[in-house]
């Protein structure tokens, strides 16, 4: 579905500008979501913990543009973030129409109790917040009868790796509590989309900026714009799950097959 279309149909059908808040919006493929999704006219809620990039972000967002930006600096890895923002959302009279769920952390590290407390982090920005927010502006969404709601899984979610081992089962937790949340929510007009990209060209991973550039010059590794055009494409489709790219398609089941014993030879090289 063309962009522009749906957003023209959104607007004749509920009679309002549509309003997305995304989490983690002030940088990497959290501000091209809002990049996106201001260019077709919607407004936006930013939450980040990066003060002066979410500043940034929101002045830049409005410029020559008749939307709506706010920003709110909230660390998003605490028990009561979701509670605190849904308060927000109320005391500034905004409803919620499109909720991405796109805040996330990486690293790559033996799990010890020297980075446990990274690990409970990680826990609550990738599992915690994201089913309660999906929970409280999920429960708006269904007595108005309509919404969009997608949850930033990966393609890590199947390949459980050592280096990778809180990053892989949470973004497992991610992409199976989507899928499931999706037949719940169906029923009252409200669609999840659960995406599931490879490598993308993000600070996130904190890869030198030549080996981000090769990769995408080899197609290893995709740019956030090409990613989040698939994923708003499925998001206002409604489709249940976005798996864009080829190595979704040969890379888990090569990591599958691979000997218990090369697995640990290469983790005892890399780490």
């Amino acid at each position: 579905m063309n962009a522009k279309r749906w957003f023209n149909r959104f607007q004749e059908t509920h009679g309002h500008q549509p309003w997305a808040l995304i989490t983690g919006g002030s940088s990497g493929m959290g501000l091209e979501f809002a990049r996106q999704l201001s260019e077709i006219g919607c407004n936006l809620l930013l939450v980040s913990n990066q003060a002066e990039e979410l500043k940034k972000a929101a002045e830049e967002l409005k410029q020559g543009k008749s939307i709506q930006v706010k920003a709110y600096y909230q660390n998003l890895a605490t028990e009561t973030a979701a509670d605190e923002l849904l308060a927000f959302c109320k005391s500034e009279n905004l409803q919620i129409d499109i909720l991405i769920n796109n805040a996330g952390m990486f690293f790559f590290e033996e799990l010890t109790r020297e980075n446990e407390g990274k690990a409970l982090t990680m826990m609550r920005l990738h599992m915690f917040t994201p089913t309660r927010l999906c929970l409280l502006f999920g429960e708006e969404m269904k007595q108005r009868g309509y919404g969009y709601i997608i949850n930033m899984s990966s393609m890590a979610a199947k390949l459980p790796c050592p280096g990778i081992t809180i990053y892989s089962a949470t973004k497992a937790y991610l992409k199976s509590f989507g899928k499931s949340l999706y037949f719940e929510m169906r029923p009252y007009s409200v669609g999840v989309t659960t995406i599931c990209p490879a490598a993308i060209a993000t600070p996130l991973y904190k890869l030198k900026p030549s080996l981000l550039k090769f990769g995408v010059k080899i197609g290893v590794i995709g740019t956030p714009q090409w990613l989040v055009r698939k994923a708003l494409k499925g998001m206002m489709r409604k489709k249940r799950v976005v798996k864009p790219g080829f190595m979704n398609i040969y890379l888990p089941p090569l990591i599958a097959v691979l000997p218990h014993e090369l697995v640990s030879k290469l983790w005892q090289k890399f780490k």
